[in-house]
């Protein structure tokens, strides 16, 4: 079985565009979304009304949650006291992204599992416990099986953190699918995860930046600028 994991969209709608055409011709069984789907980008109703339309089932992300739940950002950020510029700048948005929604869509968000399991596979978006703190690309063998490991299955996937990789830990594969929309690993491709046959595949999609870079200039979003900063970087920035 094929199994494609789309997530990290970020409303980022010529990135999303740009993947479907690429899972025409790897022709998976079965997409699931990994959640973050609209918030921080142009296209945000757009994107989340085709991933309902294609009907792929999938888990909540972080910033699903901070729209449908806004204390859960607050609560976040209250931990970081010295990021509260960031913060404020993530909040300003989300209004803007959760007024865009209406309240149908947030109830859907609001729906979202926190956890698929197909067959060897376990997803989430960022770990068990969290929606909000998952391991970096660097973390070490002993906290990815502490984090993953009671998952219970051989192959755990989860996004949130914007990297792609794999890895072999202790009998089992722990990949991360990077991020469709906003990657931070200064690739601006867009990226995916293909599992075939429980063998992972990180898939990396050309698009038309440019015409994303267009969209977030006329959209209106709060510090859009600073969204397109992230595209052209591929990489974090602060406000």
């Amino acid at each position: 079985m094929r199994i494609a994991i789309v997530t990290d969209i970020h409303g980022n709608r010529t990135a999303l565009e740009a993947v479907l055409g690429d899972l025409g011709q790897t022709s998976p069984d079965l997409i699931l979304h990994g959640g973050d789907l609209a918030d921080g980008g142009a296209s945000p109703v757009e994107v989340l009304d085709q991933i309902r339309d294609l009907g792929w089932h999938g888990v909540v992300g972080n910033t699903d949650e901070m729209l449908f739940r806004p204390e859960s950002l607050t609560e976040f950020a209250n931990q970081s006291p010295k990021l509260q510029p960031l913060f404020a700048a993530i909040a300003e948005m989300a209004a803007a992204t959760r007024e865009a929604l209406g309240e149908e869509r947030l109830a859907w968000l609001a729906s979202l599992p926190r956890m698929q399991i197909h067959g060897p596979m376990a997803l989430v978006h960022a770990s068990p416990e969290s929606l909000w703190r998952a391991p970096a690309h660097t973390a070490s063998d002993a906290e990815l099986e502490s984090v993953y490991g009671p998952l219970g299955r051989p192959i755990a996937v989860y996004a949130h953190i914007h990297r792609s990789c794999i890895r072999s830990v202790s009998g089992m594969i722990v990949a991360n699918t990077g991020s469709v929309g906003l990657p931070y690993d200064g690739d601006r491709r867009a990226s995916y995860l293909l599992l075939d046959e429980s063998r992972p595949e990180i898939r990396r999609v050309e698009y038309d930046l440019d015409r994303e870079l267009q969209a977030l200039a006329v959209c209106g979003l709060p510090h859009a600028d600073w969204v397109a900063r992230m595209i052209e970087s591929a990489s974090p920035q602060m406000p």
